[in-house]
Parts: structure tokens; C-alpha cells; sequence
């Protein structure tokens, strides 16, 4: 996958007015609006600090309707502004009169953020770009500033009105966040070092099959190691009973078709999908493991048992480079922490090393190995989405904008 959207070494931003959309959204104490990770806030900071020659406008949100941490982005400014070392003015507008006026008093250098864009209805659509282009919102926020510099990754697989409508309402690029995200993640289709192994765990099941289904259909894996739910799921399609507990929360989780797809991929690629031998489960209130022909009826499966670790950080040591998406088990609980934290470490010795976002980069932080991997992805869901060969609405956005300005 070539890259071919703008960028802002393409732009000449300085002394211009820029509309910057983030990814700020984080984890946030809705009692008290405190920020409880500023991880997002930390990786766009070279984009921000790239676009210093020109006034910039900061579109962003958290959360979205109905949740519990949806909520201005007061506090958000203020953390931009710590982390950058100069103040980031909040604006309690989005397009309205003040925002208008705050813009236009603007100087060279000046930071200001808008309020969250999710409390415009418009932005919580699923648009086509065209029709995103149309929206009030985008006509409002386009009218205000010179040109569009998207940053924001972690929502390129949403089509929603900042994310597809504004590249194609005016000139746009690409910040220095989303330009590493889309670069590194196709370097694993073209040229990653082999063998590649994926490593496909956690809870969203009907991800990861697509995912496995793409990158053993192109021949882009040699080999797809599943943990977590997703492993629950292939062993209930070799035939293993995974017991009562396990084989519930599958239901319960709406994943019983994903099922017959795990069979038809174990039909294709037996020898190239590698399950866990062994479980742990939880037997009074301990960590007990079983081989997976023996897995206890009422006992939940945690994690991947020792027997496992030891073979899957086996092929792990052997690969040129790994995908990993997704924990092993319940890492949260440190008796089944060990499967995510023994693979997660010896995925960071290989040569690529890249991490799908979400709670495993959470669990990389913790572990202090941020900096032994290439990559960590900072968003969970435009990863996935992306390593299943899907094209990003916006990335796709922005391609159609460099060929519509240049």
C-alpha cells in the first residue's frame, strides 16, 4: 500500500490558519474531568509542534453521546497545553460566533481548541464523504481556516463528517501521527522481515478472524498464533469442549457464527493457525492449567497455559516480525497475566515489532518495553481494521483530496 496523501512538508502551513483534527479521546475520571492517560496527547505532539509557524485550530472529542465521560474539552486543553509548554486557549464553541472571533484575533503560533465536535449531531453520522462535505458542520469549520491537517488515526476508520468531509472541502494532508501509522502498517503487507507472525488474542473475535482470513489468504502471515477469546473460539471449531463458562461468554458476546468461519479457516491453514496446547482456567479462586483435551466443565479459561507460553514464545523468537493484537488472557488479574506479558516480551526482541493499540499497548507501557517495540498503534479499532486490507475512510479522504488540490 503506497502512501499517497499529502503531507504537511507538502503543505506550506506556515502563516496560515489550520484546522488540526486529534484523537484526544482517553481514558477520564467523569466525576472530576481529570485525565487518567495522556498517551494520545504525547503522540500527536510533533504534529503540533511541526505546524508552530502557522495559527491552529484543534478539532477534536471524547467519547460520544449517551457515555458517561462524554464531556467538554476543557480539561483537554489544559493537559495540551502542559505537555506543550505554552498555553492552549479552550473554546467553548465549536463554529459558533466566539469560536469566529477567537480565530480571527488569532497570531502566528497561537494554539486554540475547539469544543468537542461530538456535541455537533452531525459528527456522530455515518457519511459518505460527499455528503459530509455538505454537512453544516463541515461548511462552518472549512469557512474558518486555510487548510485541514488530519492526525487523528485512531478514528480513520469512522465516516464522519471532520474525518471525510473537510479533505474534501479544502486542501489537506496528513499530520505526522497518521503519516507513520498508514506507513508502518503497510510496511507489513510489503516488505516486513519473515517469517511474519500474527499474534491474534483479546476479545473481539470477529476482527481478528478477518484479519487471519486476510493475512493467510494473501500469503502476508506464516503463521497466526491465537490467545484470548479468539483462541476459546478456534478450539470450539477443532472440536475442544472449552467448558461451561467459556462457551457461554461466547454466546453471550454474539460470537457463535465466527465459529464456523474459525472451521473453514482451520480447514485451509491447519498448519499455519497454532493454537494453545494448554489452558489456565480459574479452580477455586486459583490459577489452575489443564492440557486442552482435559479443560474442566465449570472452570473459566484465563489465560494460555505454561505449556503454551513456552511454545508460542518459541515461534515468536524465530520470527522476522510480529503483529500483536490483542492479551492472551485476563491480564488485569495478575495469576493470568502471564501468557500477554511472556509473549508480549518476547515480541519485542524480534526486528518489526508492531502493536495493535488498545489495552495491550496499555500493558506495554506498564511493563516499561514502549520504546523495544517498532510501532505501537494508537488506535485499536482503525489498526484492525486496516490489517484486515480494509481502505481507512480517511485515509481514503485524504488521497481524494491531494488529487482534487494537489
Amino acid at each position: 500500500m503506497r502512501m499517497t496523501i499529502g503531507t504537511i512538508r507538502e503543505l506550506g502551513a506556515d502563516g496560515k490558519t489550520v484546522l488540526l483534527r486529534l484523537d484526544l479521546n482517553s481514558p477520564i475520571d467523569p466525576s472530576s474531568n481529570l485525565i487518567l492517560d495522556d498517551k494520545r496527547f504525547r503522540e500527536h505532539i510533533p504534529t503540533i509542534k511541526a505546524l508552530s509557524g502557522s495559527r491552529l485550530v484543534i478539532v477534536s472529542h471524547q467519547s460520544r453521546p449517551g457515555k458517561k465521560d462524554f464531556t467538554t474539552l476543557e480539561a483537554h486543553a489544559e493537559k495540551l497545553g502542559y505537555l506543550l509548554g505554552k498555553p492552549v486557549k479552550y473554546v467553548d464553541s465549536i463554529f459558533g460566533r466566539h469560536a469566529r472571533e477567537v480565530i480571527h484575533g488569532m497570531k502566528i503560533g497561537d494554539v486554540v481548541m475547539l469544543e468537542n465536535v461530538r456535541f455537533n449531531a452531525e459528527e456522530n453520522l455515518t457519511l459518505k464523504p460527499e455528503e459530509a462535505k455538505k454537512t453544516h458542520l463541515v461548511r462552518k469549520l472549512s469557512s474558518m481556516a486555510d487548510v485541514f491537517v488530519n492526525d487523528a488515526f485512531g478514528t480513520a476508520h469512522r465516516s464522519q463528517p471532520t474525518v471525510v468531509g473537510l479533505p474534501l472541502a479544502m486542501r489537506s494532508a496528513g499530520g505526522l501521527l497518521m503519516e507513520k501509522e498508514v506507513s508502518t502498517l503497510s510496511r507489513v503487507f510489503t516488505d516486513a522481515p519473515r517469517p511474519v507472525c500474527m499474534v491474534l488474542g483479546g476479545t473481539k473475535v470477529d476482527d481478528s478472524i478477518d484479519v487471519a482470513r486476510h493475512v493467510l489468504d494473501r500469503g502476508i502471515a506464516d503463521q497466526v498464533l491465537v490467545t484470548g477469546v479468539v483462541a476459546n473460539v478456534f478450539l470450539l471449531a477443532a472440536g475442544y469442549d472449552i467448558g461451561k463458562p467459556s462457551t457461554q461468554l461466547i454466546a453471550q458476546l454474539k460470537y457463535q457464527a465466527e465459529i464456523e468461519k474459525a472451521k473453514e479457516i482451520l480447514s485451509g491453514y491447519k498448519d499455519r493457525v497454532i493454537l494453545p496446547g494448554s489452558v489456565a482456567v480459574r479452580e477455586h479462586n486459583l490459577r489452575k492449567e489443564y492440557p486442552i483435551k482435559k479443560i474442566p466443565r465449570d472452570a473459566p479459561v484465563l489465560d494460555i497455559g505454561m505449556d503454551a507460553i513456552h511454545d508460542f514464545v518459541k515461534v515468536l523468537k524465530t520470527s522476522g516480525t510480529v503483529v500483536f493484537n490483542g492479551p492472551a488472557g485476563l491480564f488485569e488479574d495478575a495469576d493470568f497475566a502471564t501468557g500477554t506479558y511472556e509473549m508480549l516480551k518476547a515480541a519485542s526482541r524480534v526486528d518489526f515489532s508492531v502493536v495493535g493499540g488498545g489495552h495491550t499497548a496499555a500493558v506495554i507501557e506498564k511493563m516499561g518495553l514502549d520504546q523495544n517495540f517498532t510501532h505501537i498503534s494508537t488506535g485499536g479499532g482503525a489498526c484492525i481494521e486496516f490489517l484486515t486490507g480494509k481502505v481507512l475512510p480517511a485515509v481514503e479522504a485524504l488521497e481524494e483530496s491531494k488529487k482534487i488540490f494537489g
